[in-house]
């Protein structure tokens, strides 16, 4: 009776013949990072899933029979691999300490540090936000960038004066004109909101 070349490979490997193993490494390596990706494993844990795979089979390989192909039977391992490391990766996340998120919702004196928004809160923000962004527009670019660069990007105002190429004092004047602007149109569209 002959022996078929995947026989001949399992025997090679059983007796860790030289190259065959390199073989059965080039062979499977690709095909199982691959299927460790798809399982939505990171890099390093595809490489330590593959390589825990082979170490895996190579303790095993003297129960292999040989009555599934050896492909099979190496996803196999990595995929009761897989099923370990993510158990371990979910006990290491941890939970949050409820008392210490109660805590954190509310000051010494049992109100909220920060009140939850309701839908009326919602929509305000949302108008205002609108109201402000069509006044922002109207604005001359250099008031606009100006203002937005000191104070929503929080730049200092060496920073902004470098980024515009003005003075300090120029810098100073641009601002106070776009606040009284920003303040004069929202005065003014306060009530005509869309």
């Amino acid at each position: 009776m002959s022996v078929t070349p995947i026989e001949e490979q399992i025997r090679g490997i059983k007796e860790r013949r030289e190259g065959v193993l390199e073989d059965l490494v080039k062979t499977h390596t690709h095909p199982l990072m691959a299927a460790a990706f798809a399982m939505g494993f990171s890099e390093a844990d595809a490489e330590e899933l593959t390589q825990d795979t082979f170490v895996a089979f190579l303790e095993a390989v003297d129960r292999f029979e040989g009555r599934s192909q050896l492909k099979t039977y190496l996803f196999g391992i990595l995929y009761n691999k897989a099923s370990t490391l993510r158990q371990k990766l979910w006990r290491e996340e941890g939970t949050d300490d409820i008392e210490k998120v109660f805590n954190q919702r509310f000051d010494s004196s049992g109100l909220w540090s920060a009140p939850p928004q309701g839908p009326y809160d919602a929509a305000l923000t949302r108008e205002i936000k609108t109201i402000i962004e069509r006044c922002a527009k109207a604005l001359p670019t250099q008031q606009r960038a100006a203002f937005f660069l000191k104070e929503t990007d929080g730049e200092s105002p060496e920073s902004v004066c470098n980024i515009l190429g003005i003075s300090p004092t120029h810098l100073r004047v641009l601002l106070f004109r776009a606040r009284v602007k920003l303040r004069e149109c929202l005065e003014r569209n306060w009530s005509l909101s869309p």
